[in-house]
């Protein structure tokens, strides 16, 4: 296991257990990253109107479209480890 993947994993198990809930913005960002180092770029429909929380999802990861995954891992554990 590289030592991004090796500290991003550490990165996810300490986002459980943050001093503090980030705000929802920054929840949404941690969301986005999480998600395009793991699957890759956003693909199916965007939410509909009433679905207010899926479609903030899927705008957030949209919003990181085109990252590598290497990259998304990385920003990932930097703001983890800002929050802690």
């Amino acid at each position: 296991m590289s030592k991004l993947k090796a500290a991003f994993e550490k990165a996810v198990a300490e986002s459980k257990s943050l001093p503090e809930k980030p705000d929802n913005m920054t929840l949404l960002k941690i969301y986005a990253l999480y998600k395009q180092a793991t699957e890759g770029d956003v693909e199916g429909k965007r939410p509909g109107f009433t679905d207010m929380v899926g479609r903030a999802k899927y705008d957030a990861w949209a919003g990181v479209k085109g990252k590598s995954g290497d990259e998304a891992m990385q920003e990932y554990v930097d703001l983890i480890e800002s929050l802690k």
